[in-house]
């Protein structure tokens, strides 16, 4: 059955509830991850000059706001929790937004690239075509999209206060094509890793716009 509008509020809620009662746990926590990886993944695949527009979708306290600021692009964060907005704010100077993901108010074609670490797997399937699609015209023509999320077989329920989604590889590919992407590019995290202990599916998207 799929999820009423109200339901989806909840959902939406009681997620950001979680992150809200752990803001600076969090912050100290994933302080010191090393995600260069996926901001080298994303930018690689960015074409035209920079310093690059990114969105970073989901930012958290601002630790990849900042990483991209010190690149030298204009970074503007995004996030659901008002303490993570705060934080980012606080911490890189940077536009931060705060928009619940389900419920978007996005600029069209206003950036080069779209960074979506640890974040998207928090859209129920139900909702996940409306908010890549909104996503895509969020980027510019040629745009790119990066995603990390877990991996899975497309579970899809609560983990403890958090709704998640674990996408298996030909469901992502399946939903970023139909959103309007190319694929650039896929990979597992953390490297170097047997497979079995890489629980992170990473991918880079390149919008694309019909004749």
């Amino acid at each position: 059955m799929p999820l009423r509008p109200k339901q989806l509020e909840q959902l939406a809620e009681r997620t950001l509830e979680h992150y809200r009662r752990r803001a600076e746990q969090f912050r100290e926590g994933t302080r010191d991850h090393d995600v260069s990886q996926n901001i080298d993944a994303l930018l690689k695949h960015i074409l035209g000059p920079s310093p690059f527009t990114i969105l970073d979708f989901g930012c958290g306290p601002g630790r990849d706001l900042a990483a991209f600021t010190r690149l030298g692009h204009r970074a503007i964060g995004l996030d659901g929790a008002p303490e993570f907005v705060a934080m980012a704010r606080a911490a890189t100077g940077c536009e931060v937004w705060q928009q619940d993901f389900l419920k978007l108010e996005l600029p069209e074609a206003m950036f080069d690239g779209i960074f979506a670490n640890a974040s998207l797997f928090h859209v129920p399937t139900q909702e996940l075509p409306r908010v890549m699609r909104d996503l895509r015209a969020a980027l510019k023509p040629e745009g790119v999209l990066f995603s990390s999320n877990p991996r899975g077989n497309d579970e899809e329920g609560w983990q403890g206060d958090r709704f998640g989604v674990f996408h298996s590889l030909e469901t992502w590919q399946r939903y970023s094509s139909e959103a309007g992407f190319v694929e650039l590019e896929h990979y597992y995290r953390p490297a170097g890793l047997p497979r079995e202990q890489q629980l992170w599916l990473a991918s880079v998207w390149r919008r694309v716009d019909g004749d």
